[in-house]
């Protein structure tokens, strides 16, 4: 999605943000008779169900979470890093770099989003320094529902994706950012992987993969000790790679809409420029 400003384009990322999922050690016991118990990364490795919904049952109880993302998204280069606040409703704060490496803050609360204008275009809004997006709208008005899909963006879903979908196997331990991890992948057929989607929304991101060659997605996921996502990845094929990484689980954040005096409602403006159009 591009929004325009004056002679500057900003590229939000508004797909790469569903795309968003997913170091106690475990002890042994003193006695030399005793029983070895098994350490956090075996018992990762060795009971995949059951670790993934301890996983699925930590990531519920964090109220944030920083993400970093990196990757192509619709032939897109994307590039951007925040925090989310995973409360009712999820809201995120995120900096977006364009393809020219040029930042711009995003806020995101519940469907709506929030693009940051930049100061020399703030003349030629009114004044304004921030361009309000309602997707729930923009749902409606497409059959789809956004709103549902954003809230997706917690991490929790992500891990119980993984726990309904079978197929998804043990790769191994792997270091990430320092943290010892367990690393679990799945492979399946792009139909498959929608289920986990809202059926109204389905169906067009099923036509757009169609068009775009895109036969399987591949999912990875990187487990701590903890029981917290680290890292996740999404492979789907000519559509893109999507590279998230996972800190600062429970860190306080605050992110919240912009006044109301502060900000230009893109579909008002949109029907200012219609009628202007209707009026020649």
């Amino acid at each position: 999605m591009y929004v325009a400003f004056g002679k500057k384009s900003v590229a939000v990322a508004v797909s790469a943000l569903t795309a968003l999922a997913v170091s106690a050690c475990g002890t042994t016991s003193g006695g030399s008779d005793a029983p070895k118990q098994p350490s956090v990364l075996e018992l990762l490795a060795s009971d995949l169900k059951g670790s993934l919904q301890k996983t699925a049952e930590a990531t519920t109880k964090s109220d944030s979470v920083t993400v970093s993302m990196t990757g192509t998204a619709g032939g897109e280069k994307v590039e951007m890093r925040g925090v989310i606040d995973l409360g009712d409703p999820v809201k995120a704060e995120m900096t977006v770099k364009d393809p020219k490496g040029d930042p711009t803050v995003v806020r995101m609360v519940g469907a709506v989003v929030y693009v940051e204008i930049p100061a020399a275009d703030r003349a030629e809004m009114n004044g304004k320094r921030w361009m309000k997006m309602d997707l729930s709208a923009a749902g409606e008005q497409a059959g789809m529902n956004f709103g549902k899909q954003f809230e997706d963006i917690d991490p929790t879903k992500q891990v119980k994706t993984l726990l309904a979908t079978e197929g998804t196997k043990v790769v191994g331990q792997e270091t990430v950012n320092g943290a010892a991890t367990v690393h679990y992948t799945v492979t399946v057929p792009v139909a498959t992987h929608l289920q986990q989607m809202d059926a109204k929304l389905r169906a067009g991101v099923e036509q757009q993969m169609t068009k775009m060659g895109v036969k399987e997605i591949t999912t990875d996921l990187w487990v701590d000790e903890q029981y917290q996502p680290r890292r996740a990845t999404l492979k789907m094929g000519p559509l893109g790679d999507l590279v998230m990484d996972y800190t600062d689980y429970g860190k306080a954040v605050t992110v919240e809409a912009p006044p109301t005096a502060e900000t230009l409602d893109f579909a008002e403006m949109l029907k200012g420029l219609q009628g202007l159009t209707a009026g020649n």
